[in-house]
């Protein structure tokens, strides 16, 4: 792409720099709507992306029918995916009821029924207060993140994840991202039990994790459990090329190897290397946004000529496995000899060392008709197992009675939220930025796009030198004030 012209008046507004957005997953198409949304339809948007549109957000093909292959849930308060699927015209997919339990290996320790009242008798049996206490410590932390969406509207960014984190929860927020959740629970009086039984098991299923994990990504896991949550119908993915046709944004099949820092006219330029089928090529931009994890462990990604270097990211992802099985649930390693007794859709687990396995659910097609029913658990169908390592012979066995096929997908999807405490940076230089730092704070559809907002706007905010509009203190009451 050419060089955008230099406005020789320093007066005269600047015109719109071209960009490269490094990956067109979530964060790669959001970001690209979004600073489109903020430089307008001018600006010149290159999208490098060697696998396929959508990222993680993939799905897996049984029976000429697709599914999730990853955990296909958004939370009801996600308001950047609402508006991405109104904006685009997608529906909601139909929500098909079905109960979950937690099993501990050797019998379940918590069932969910039909009755709504009879569940939280039960929890409140079982565990007294706790539950209305973690409630109340989600409620007050989901309440105080939603005030992003207020300071996105009004136009303010932030420079690094810390000074988001502050704006919204102040030194509170922080903390949570150095401590572990179960402390931050026992603190507020939820119990050790709850703590083991119930906690553990939506995080192993949510991140794969224990309850070390930090306490902010706990929480917004917990939301995500405890609120009602929705799917786009024909598959999450659609929300990515649905946004990247919408910004007409140029996608250029290859992987970019590295950026290195180039100045003209005193002003950064940035080289994009690239490789794809045609073999290896550049281009360079004003300004650029890697979407695509930096960590050693996941790319081998250079930048040359930056003084002083752009140091290495501490930390490390978390091996996690997914297996699409369609066969026949082996009820009775459950307790229920009889398979047409299983009443569960899905098998969340306690922290047990025998445990192979974190999380398994009795799976539903993105596209549901009217006249979909969920499998009878004598039947077969699609199961998606969520383990650490790949399920050998003798654990599928102890799973399925039988099976037709299995389809194994393995991913370094979360961050090992136990191994460092430090956020990445979001500015790496001038017009270079970072975006899946904001992982390390929680990892969900949802933050991604919050962190795009924000990347957008602290892209377009340093660009027009509207410093005003950058990690102000006390935007609670500015924002106030505004209205």
């Amino acid at each position: 792409p050419a060089l955008s012209g230099r406005a020789a008046d320093p007066a005269a507004p600047r015109p719109s720099p071209p960009a490269a957005v490094v990956g067109a997953g979530l964060g790669g198409s959001a970001v690209g709507y979004f600073l489109q949304q903020h430089f307008g339809p001018r600006v010149q948007l290159d999208v490098y992306e060697p696998a396929g549109v959508g990222g993680r957000l993939a799905t897996v093909t049984v029976n000429k029918q697709q599914y999730e292959s990853r955990g296909g849930s958004i939370h009801a308060l996600s308001l950047h995916m609402q508006d991405f699927v109104k904006i685009l015209g997608l529906k909601h997919r139909r929500e098909v009821a079905g109960k979950s339990a937690i099993f501990s290996g050797e019998h379940f320790v918590l069932e969910e029924t039909d009755w709504y009242l009879l569940n939280l008798f039960r929890l409140w049996w079982h565990y007294g207060i706790s539950f209305l206490r973690l409630q109340m410590w989600v409620e007050e932390v989901m309440e105080k993140f939603m005030r992003i969406y207020k300071y996105q509207a009004h136009g303010y960014a932030f420079s690094s994840l810390e000074e988001l984190l502050r704006s919204l929860g102040g030194d509170a927020f922080i903390n949570m991202t150095q401590r572990s959740v179960a402390e931050s629970l026992l603190e507020v009086g939820v119990t050790q039990r709850f703590v083991d039984d119930v906690i553990a098991a939506v995080l192993r299923s949510s991140y794969g994790q224990s309850v070390l994990v930090p306490a902010f990504a706990g929480a917004m896991s917990l939301a995500g459990a405890q609120g009602s949550t929705w799917a786009v119908e024909g598959g999450n993915k659609l929300v990515c090329s649905g946004l990247l046709k919408l910004t007409k944004a140029n996608v250029i099949p290859a992987r970019v190897t590295g950026v290195s820092l180039h100045s003209s006219e005193g002003r950064s330029l940035y080289q994009v290397h690239y490789e794809g089928s045609e073999g290896q090529g550049s281009a360079f931009y004003d300004m650029v946004v890697v979407t695509t994890p930096l960590h050693p462990s996941r790319s081998n990604f250079t930048f040359e000529n930056f003084e002083p270097p752009i140091a290495d990211f501490p930390g490390a992802f978390q091996p996690s496995v997914t297996s699409v099985v369609h066969g026949y649930l082996n009820s009775s390693y459950f307790g229920f000899p009889d398979p047409k007794l299983f009443p569960f859709a899905s098998i969340l687990t306690t922290d047990t060392p025998d445990l192979f396995f974190n999380a398994m659910d009795n799976i539903c097609p993105v596209n549901i008709s009217a006249a979909f029913r969920r499998k009878q658990p004598q039947e077969a169908a699609v199961w998606r197992v969520l383990s650490q390592q790949p399920l050998d012979k003798q654990q599928l066995k102890t799973l399925f009675r039988s099976y037709y096929s299995v389809q194994v997908t393995e991913w370094q999807t979360y961050p090992r939220y136990d191994a460092t405490k430090s956020l990445p940076p979001i500015v790496l230089h001038e017009n270079l930025f970072y975006l899946s730092g904001v992982e390390w704070v929680a990892s969900s559809m949802e933050m991604i796009a919050v962190a795009a907002k924000n990347v957008a706007l602290l892209a377009y905010n340093r660009w027009h030198q509207d410093l005003e509009k950058i990690d102000q203190k006390d935007l609670m009451h500015k924002v106030k004030t505004e209205l």
